[in-house]
């Protein structure tokens, strides 16, 4: 999907929501837990339940990988699933030599059908670049974390600048604002402004609304650009909306109101 498609689909669903897709066994309703389909059947009901509300969908590798093989399998099932009309995005932060990471490419790209994956940058420009070479495929670089330890290293003065403002102005010259994203934590609202400062035109996958705390209007009123330029993720106010048989329901009427929240601040740009 390349930037054309996936504004188009913006605009036209006034929407610019994802769903992210971190299915644990042990946290979907108990009367599919024996199944052995069980992540499958659960992953198909929500995109069903959500799919006219949300422009993109999310899958966070690592809940897949921990159950070695099947977990593999109906990871594939998964984002085979999804139409290609909504941006699919492994959520798998890779990052490695050159070589390793063409592989890595290879694995998401062209083995399994997404059209992004998150990538970490801290081994330079290399590590990176293979990704980049996919023709309306995107990169999706991790920028500034929601998590705590973004203290630790991302908001670490290096000179007049923050090394994730490093990190943002050196990656944006790697790519373009067709291939490359960044991570841009949603509880990290008071950076938003100067980040959109830095990087006025690419888009930001913005996890961390919902059960993480961010607001949903704060991050559009200092993030949106002429493209919206958000992607705004939720995952588990979602999926797991309900424990009960209407777990699908309930998913697609918190994510029906997620849709309507954001067609409230996209008039202007239509």
């Amino acid at each position: 999907m390349n930037r054309q498609q996936l504004v188009a689909e913006i605009r036209r669903k006034q929407s610019y929501l994802c769903v992210g897709l971190d299915t644990d066994l042990t946290k979907i309703p108990v009367h599919l837990q024996q199944r052995p389909d069980a992540i499958v059947a659960f992953n198909k009901a929500i995109i069903d339940a959500t799919l006219d509300h949300c422009v993109s969908y999310k899958i966070n590798t690592a809940f897949y990988e921990a159950m070695g093989r099947k977990g593999w399998e109906a990871m594939e099932e998964t984002v085979q699933y999804i139409p290609a009309t909504h941006l699919r995005i492994a959520d798998a932060k890779r990052g490695d030599i050159g070589n390793t990471s063409s592989q890595y490419a290879r694995a998401f790209f062209e083995a399994l059908p997404f059209d992004a994956i998150t990538v970490a940058p801290y081994m330079g420009a290399d590590s990176v670049q293979p990704f980049l070479e996919y023709t309306d495929k995107w990169t999706i670089v991790l920028g500034l974390t929601s998590n705590k330890g973004a203290e630790d290293f991302e908001r670490q003065k290096m000179g007049d600048e923050y090394l994730y403002e490093k990190v943002l102005r050196t990656v944006a010259k790697w790519g373009n604002p067709g291939n490359l994203m960044f991570v841009i934590g949603a509880t990290q609202a008071d950076a938003f402004v100067n980040i959109r400062q830095i990087l006025p035109e690419h888009f930001f996958l913005v996890p961390g609304v919902g059960a993480q705390g961010g607001s949903l209007e704060e991050i559009s009123q200092k993030a949106m650009n002429g493209d919206v330029g958000l992607l705004v993720n939720a995952s588990r106010a979602i999926i797991y909306a309900s424990e009960k048989e209407d777990y699908a329901t309930e998913a697609g009427a918190i994510a029906a109101q997620y849709h309507y929240e954001m067609a409230q601040y996209m008039p202007q740009l239509l």
